[in-house]
């Protein structure tokens, strides 16, 4: 690990202005991601601005009826939370199917979200990586990928996104708030927050430098049957190969999120109007224009198999 400065933030205005007047600054809270990719000198920032201690760690309701959630909510105190159990049940199962116990007491709700892949070539400084070094070219692509992505990638790159309480929250059509340095602040919609690496995987999100995510906002609870199934190589403690966050409404509408298949989560409109067609339409609307490896083909019949699960789930539920 290479020498850093640090210093604890007391305020979000303050931790935002000193990211932006530090170059190579990064923000840190519960640090399950980035004090690893420290360690293997995958991140190397010079300072560290922890943002711990300023306030971010509350969940409310807001006047539209939906729900706020501070960037620094544990995702331990987030799934035990009444009105998400309740009332987003989708995003409680999602955010219980990811890691241990032990690192949902540490992992908060914006690091969630801003985890890195957990390609085995971006976290291998041997190997050449495009997220890593941009234009070195992606070792995957000749390489193991079983559990890269099959939808989304590019020439570049064929990393996946591994987060679970991502795929969730895209189900539910959240929002990220945000601030920057200059005390701006704006509210991005997740759909638009993660990007496809296209010819720059470095670029994986939407924020500015030094801009500090504060808040998920999610609109009014949706009515319906929450699911969300998540199939991995061990039953617990992996990341997904395959995961589905769905929600079927009473009046035979349903709505689909997909994680372990693309660089981002996944959705696609054209799938949630499939629904009446089947697990195999939904499928084959998602995965349009899947690009897979021969390692990882096997994804295209996973996920089928894993909505018809989802699907005889539901039925059972009714």
């Amino acid at each position: 690990m290479k020498r850093f400065t640090y210093n604890r933030a007391t305020s979000v205005e303050e931790a935002a202005r000193t990211a932006a007047s530090v170059q190579g600054a990064r923000f840190i809270a519960g640090g399950t991601n980035l004090l690893d990719l420290m360690k293997l000198q995958i991140e190397t920032p010079i300072h560290l601005i922890d943002v711990n201690h300023i306030g971010l760690d509350k969940v409310e309701t807001t006047e539209e009826g939906g729900l706020r959630i501070g960037a620094l909510v544990r995702n331990t105190d987030l799934a035990a939370n009444d009105v998400v159990r309740r009332d987003y049940a989708v995003l409680s199962r999602a955010l219980l199917a990811g890691a241990s116990a032990q690192l949902r007491n540490k992992a908060t709700t914006a690091g969630n979200l801003l985890q890195r892949t957990r390609c085995p070539y971006f976290y291998d400084t041997r190997m050449p990586c495009n997220k890593r070094k941009p234009g070195s070219g992606c070792a995957a692509m000749k390489g193991v990928s079983r559990g890269l992505a099959i939808v989304g990638t590019s020439d570049a790159c064929i990393a996946q996104h591994p987060s679970d309480m991502a795929v969730a929250m895209r189900l539910l059509d959240a929002n990220v708030e945000t601030v920057t340095g200059d005390g701006a602040r704006r509210s991005i919609p997740i759909a638009d927050f993660h990007r496809l690496p296209g010819d720059t995987p470095h670029v994986e999100h939407g924020l500015a430098p030094g801009e500090l995510v504060t808040a998920v906002t999610l609109p009014p609870p949706i009515a319906g049957t929450h699911i969300y199934r998540k199939v991995r190589d061990r039953a617990s403690y992996a990341f997904a190969l395959v995961a589905v966050a769905a929600i079927f409404g009473k009046d035979g509408s349903a709505r689909f999120a997909f994680g372990g298949i693309a660089p981002k989560p996944w959705r696609v409109d054209a799938a949630d109007a499939a629904v009446t067609s089947g697990p195999k339409a939904v499928a084959d609307a998602a995965l349009a224009n899947a690009r897979p490896t021969d390692q990882n083909a096997f994804k295209q019949k996973l996920t089928v198999r894993t909505l018809a699960s989802i699907f005889r789930q539901k039925e059972a539920r009714i």
